[in-house]
């Protein structure tokens, strides 16, 4: 059997599913296909725990999604279709040791007078933060944004030599390499800004020393100060389902437990998708793959004429650190020591600091369990209400320092036997997890109804982008970031198949949930004049006249 459609989606991650709506809406007949019961990728919402209690079971938080392109053009549509976006005052803070906390708000003014009440000078250095940033956001988060390899990113480049000239160029680039650590250190004075900031390079699979992990820092907390942290109403799935209803009313499809098993190729040219169970599709313009370098190049495009350079490059792709949730239902709100603003919170997170931070990578990188580990403690009830029962919530706990194979406990408690992530590994981490978490949540142990933990290994077998448990699909070290995502050999959307491309968190800009790359492509394939089809066509009229 075969079925023929304009794009072919392998995978149905917001970035399939944004660039698929872009391209529906603009006339293209797409076919998004999931292997997987659910589309989404790590936008699951589902009732975990117990009933009533909606958890996100992998990614939560939606301030790239709403800052994107994609949402610009798609909102109208999303909201026509029941997708509500939430927000909050009080997107997030860092509880440390002593009991002290610290604060990111949505108010420049307030956010000045907190990092002052930490330490003199240091609100003032935000507002030059703010003042410096602003003028290149464009700039910034145009790089973020943009094809770098390619047309529109030497655009970008002689844009931004225009706007700053040489000099300017060269120290903004040089802006774009700085490291966490240098960046607060060189800014602020206080411990607590240190330790508000640098936890948020976590989420960007990079740790706070290294390259580029500045730039990244600068860019989440301007962006959490213009945005916040919104949610959809009721869950991820609200925006997955509108997504995919934008595609079938433009006559597309998205479709689960359709696992692809390779590109079809021929004449060197990407053709349709063949399916496990023997099923082809037919792709009139392109496909592309929400995949690894590694499912592409050594499963989908197994035995299709690549060059050996490409497929040795997909095969030195570098997995990063590993991941872990914990999700839990509670009876009742949790009772913070310390600030009240704690419990009004969207995402705490639960740090000794800036050298905490460091040292928890740097013990996962080595293959241990950190001692201290960086809880990032999420409380979405404090925006959507309707994700718990009344008077009861939810915890969405992120741990994203753990070594994917474990050497050793660096805290010298846990047998970690061969290494292995064991059900019962993961249940006594967990526990320690929940321990410390619960020296400053004091009600967290009574209110507990039930707690789910999704291990390493339980999110790879969870998905198949997430190598190792690593939910970023790939180390965002610099020689595997911006330009050089995937790989230097592997620079771009584009691959060495004609009309086949790459898109997800492997690719640039990265992971999150900004439809980055699928918004790359969908614009790119808009972009092309006269499509396969088209040229098709006029060529079987030119025979006929």
């Amino acid at each position: 059997m075969s079925d023929r459609y304009d794009v072919v989606f392998v995978g149905s991650g917001i970035n399939s599913l944004a660039g698929a709506a872009l391209l529906a809406r603009a006339g293209k007949r797409v076919l998004v296909l999931e292997r997987n019961d659910y589309l989404g990728g790590a936008i699951r919402t589902a009732e975990i725990t117990e009933p009533g209690f909606v958890h996100e079971v992998l990614a939560a938080w939606h301030p790239l999604f709403v800052g994107s392109a994609a949402y610009g053009e798609l909102a109208d549509d999303l909201h026509g279709r029941g997708v509500e976006y939430l927000n909050t005052e009080l997107p997030t803070g860092s509880l440390f040791p002593d009991g002290t906390s610290a604060f990111l708000t949505t108010s420049h003014e307030a956010n000045v007078a907190e990092l002052e009440r930490h330490a003199a000078g240091d609100g003032e250095a935000w507002s030059r933060v703010v003042a410096e940033f602003m003028p290149n956001a464009e700039l910034a988060f145009g790089v973020l944004g943009t094809e770098l390899w390619s047309r529109s990113g030497a655009s970008l480049g002689v844009k931004a030599y225009r706007k700053l000239g040489r000099r300017g160029l060269v120290e903004f680039a040089g802006s774009l390499l700085t490291s966490c650590r240098d960046f607060v250190t060189e800014t602020f004075s206080s411990a607590q800004a240190h330790g508000l900031l640098a936890p948020w390079v976590l989420h960007t699979g990079l740790g706070p020393d290294a390259a580029a992990s500045g730039f990244m820092t600068r860019v989440i907390a301007v962006a959490i100060e213009l945005g916040g942290m919104p949610v959809p109403r009721g869950g991820g799935a609200r925006l997955v389902e509108a997504l995919a209803a934008i595609v079938g009313d433009a006559g597309g499809a998205c479709q689960t437990d359709r696992d692809v098993e390779r590109v079809l190729v021929r004449d060197g040219r990407a053709a349709g998708v063949a399916l496990v169970g023997g099923e082809t599709v037919e792709a009139a313009d392109a496909v592309v793959a929400n995949v690894t370098p590694t499912q592409l190049y050594e499963r989908l495009l197994d035995g299709a004429p690549v060059e050996a350079k490409a497929r040795e490059a997909a095969r030195r792709f570098r997995y990063g650190r590993a991941e872990m949730q914990i999700h839990m239902a509670l009876s009742e709100p949790p009772r913070w020591a310390g600030d009240e603003r704690l419990a009004r919170t969207a995402i705490v997170h639960v740090t000794p600091g800036l050298d905490g931070v460091s040292r928890a990578v740097n013990e996962a990188e080595r293959g241990l369990l950190p001692a201290e580990a960086t809880i990032v403690c999420g409380q979405p009830t404090t925006i959507d209400p309707s994700r718990a029962p009344d008077g009861a919530s939810i915890l969405w706990i992120q741990l994203q320092e753990l070594p994917s194979r474990v050497k050793g406990d660096a805290a010298g408690e846990l047998d970690v036997g061969d290494g292995a992530w064991t059900e019962d590994l993961r249940e006594r981490y967990a526990d320690r997890i929940q321990a410390r978490l619960a020296r400053q949540v004091e009600n967290l142990d009574s209110a507990l109804l039930k707690r789910v933990v999704l291990s390493p290994a339980d999110l790879e077998d969870a998905n198949v982008n997430f190598v190792g448990g690593d939910i970023y699909s790939g180390s965002c070290a610099l020689d595997q970031n911006l330009v050089w995502r995937p790989r230097p050999e592997l620079p771009g959307h584009a691959t060495p198949v004609k009309g086949l491309y790459h898109i997800g968190a492997s690719t640039h800009p990265g992971p999150g949930l900004g439809a980055g790359s699928g918004t790359i492509v969908a614009k790119e394939l808009l972009r092309q004049p006269l499509p396969r089809r088209a040229l098709d066509r006029l060529g079987g009229l030119a025979k006929r006249v």
